[in-house]
C-alpha cells in the first residue's frame, strides 16, 4: 500500500447501495438442495430452485401468521 492516497476527485458514496437492494446468498444443505432439484427435474413445469424455495417459505409465513394471530 502507498503511504498516502489522493482522494481529490473522489466521489463519496459512489458504490453505496442500501441493504434492501442486496441479494444475500442463502446456502441450502446438500440433501435439501438435492431433494428439490430431483423433484423439479421430474415435473413437466419449468421451475427454478429459487422459485420453489421462495414459494415454500411464503406458505410457511402464511401458516405462521395464522398460528400466531390465533
Amino acid at each position: 500500500m502507498k503511504k498516502e492516497y489522493d482522494f481529490t476527485n473522489a466521489e463519496q458514496g459512489k458504490f453505496y447501495r442500501p441493504i434492501e437492494e442486496l441479494d444475500i446468498p442463502i446456502y441450502l444443505d446438500k440433501e435439501v438442495k438435492d431433494f428439490f432439484i430431483e423433484n423439479i427435474q421430474n415435473k413437466d413445469t419449468v421451475l427454478s430452485l429459487s422459485e420453489v424455495v421462495n414459494s415454500l417459505l411464503k406458505q410457511n409465513i402464511e401458516i405462521s401468521e395464522k398460528l400466531f394471530r390465533a
